[in-house]
């Protein structure tokens, strides 16, 4: 899978969103493209016109890390597009044969740490690979997205869930937003993962079904999941306001576990709360349907 593509359109919607005016730069006359030309990025970056315009035609095959940096500054990236930035040029090199014929091994959830998400009764917790996928997750965490979990289509799948499910649009209070989110970090993990063909489905998939996905794909940002504020219209408990943690497990399987919990003393508590009185009143009338009827004497 050759990254050409994606890195011509990045480093073209990045030089398209800077002003001269922000780069320090004079304007002279009537500029016929939006932002930044080729020639005012390479002097901002210190690299010749046709240099940079090598790279953007999509070929950073072999581009120093000094080179960029420059190119970091130049177009003001951010942390997270920098990572992406230097994503796109470790993956512009030829893929190993191995790695193009074989299908990428699907990280397995650690007894350990399902351990660890289930002894969290009282937060929502779930544990999500690099495609957004929600491989495990504790009674509280079911019940919080019981929707998504409801419809066998998303096969657990935040993305999913959030674009080709009606519902998620009600349920996510600021779906905009978050749906955002989720498209800018598929589109971290592209760069990292350029020859994930899981990733590569998913995000064809998406594309393909989903109008607001292909719109926000084609900005080309990028995110990376930290701590934000999540707002859900539960339809069970009403509106919550979550804090979200994620936490990257120390290996390579590009595990996360995401885990959400509220202030004390305010509404989402309580909410929280009764949700989780609600799951554990589905998992005891789910054991009773599975225990056998009592033997009679």
């Amino acid at each position: 899978m050759d990254n050409r593509d994606a890195v011509s359109a990045f480093l073209r919607s990045r030089r398209e969103r800077i002003t001269p005016e922000q780069a320090g730069l004079p304007v002279y006359g009537q500029r016929r493209v939006p932002g930044l030309r080729r020639g005012e990025v390479a002097t901002l970056a210190g690299v010749s016109v046709e240099y940079y315009t090598r790279l953007e035609r999509g070929n950073l095959q072999g581009v120093s890390d000094s080179v960029l940096d420059a190119l970091g500054r130049a177009l003001r990236l951010d942390v997270t597009e920098r990572m992406y930035l230097y994503d796109l040029a470790r993956a512009a090199g030829p893929a190993p044969r191995a790695r193009t014929r074989q299908k990428a091994a699907r990280p397995t959830v650690r007894p350990s740490v399902t351990r660890i998400v289930e002894g969290m009764p009282h937060l929502p917790a779930y544990v999500m690979n690099n495609r957004l996928d929600a491989l495990a997750a504790n009674p509280l965490g079911r019940a919080l997205y019981a929707q998504m979990y409801a419809d066998p289509t998303c096969e657990a799948n935040v993305a999913r869930f959030a674009f080709l499910n009606p519902v998620a649009r009600a349920f996510y209070t600021d779906w905009d937003r978050m749906a955002r989110f989720a498209v800018g970090a598929l589109r971290v993990e592209a760069g990292k993962n350029p020859y994930d063909r899981e990733l590569s489905n998913l995000i064809g998939e998406l594309s393909t079904r989903s109008d607001a996905f292909r719109v926000m794909w084609g900005s080309h940002d990028v995110h990376v999941f930290r701590d934000t504020t999540k707002r859900l219209h539960h339809p069970l408990v009403g509106d919550l306001e979550l804090d979200q943690e994620t936490m990257s497990l120390p290996d390579e399987s590009g595990l996360s576990v995401v885990v959400y919990s509220a202030p004390p003393r305010t509404a989402s508590e309580d909410g929280l709360k009764l949700l989780a009185n609600w799951s554990a009143g589905q998992e005891q009338d789910a054991e009773s349907v599975e225990e056998p009827p009592a033997r009679q004497i």
